[in-house]
């Protein structure tokens, strides 16, 4: 079995997995990062969405669906966990009601937190444009629309903000190495 170095929200994890493991079943079954929702396993919802940071240094959304655990192999990997509690897109979208059951909530909040890296300042287009890999099946995004633009305007107007692929977990600290 091929070994696996990654770090995931601050933590590093050393691990030996099957080839054929993918990155979501991972992050689920060998680190309990069950915020990450397992969908449709063929990369249709976003619901597994997280930021995947490798070698340029960019974190990026990608399906976790469609990884392999070890093509994340010596990356930086952020969860919806890393978000935290007092994150602003997890206060808009408690606050602009952008949840129903939830199921999509994790990788639509993970999806938006890249969009709003790349652009501070999106209109409600281009929210659309940038949510479009990520299926709702019960809000029909009226309200996950307007929690984005909440969040960017917050975000926005804190600079000192930072997204949760450069701040690792306040449970791990960056230099905790784990090996299972």
């Amino acid at each position: 079995m091929p070994r696996v170095t990654v770090t995931v929200d601050g933590a590093r994890y050393t691990d030996d997995v099957p080839a054929r493991t993918l990155l979501v079943h991972y992050l689920r079954d060998n680190l309990g990062k069950i915020g990450t929702v397992v969908g449709c396993d063929t990369g249709n919802c976003g619901a597994c969405t997280v930021h995947l940071t490798d070698s340029d240094g960019v974190p990026r959304a990608v399906k976790s669906c469609s990884v392999l655990a070890v093509q994340a192999d010596g990356a930086q990997v952020s969860t919806v966990e890393s978000l935290g509690g007092e994150h602003p897109m997890q206060r808009a979208f408690h606050e602009q009601h952008a949840l129903q059951c939830g199921f999509c909530t994790p990788g639509m909040m993970m999806a938006a937190v890249d969009l709003l890296r790349d652009n501070p300042d999106p209109t409600d287009a281009e929210i659309r444009e940038g949510l479009e890999g990520n299926l709702c099946r019960c809000t029909g995004y009226q309200n996950i629309v307007r929690a984005v633009r909440a969040a960017a305007a917050e975000m926005r107007n804190s600079p000192q903000e930072e997204t949760p692929a450069a701040v690792p977990a306040q449970t791990a600290p960056a230099d905790t190495e784990v090996t299972v």
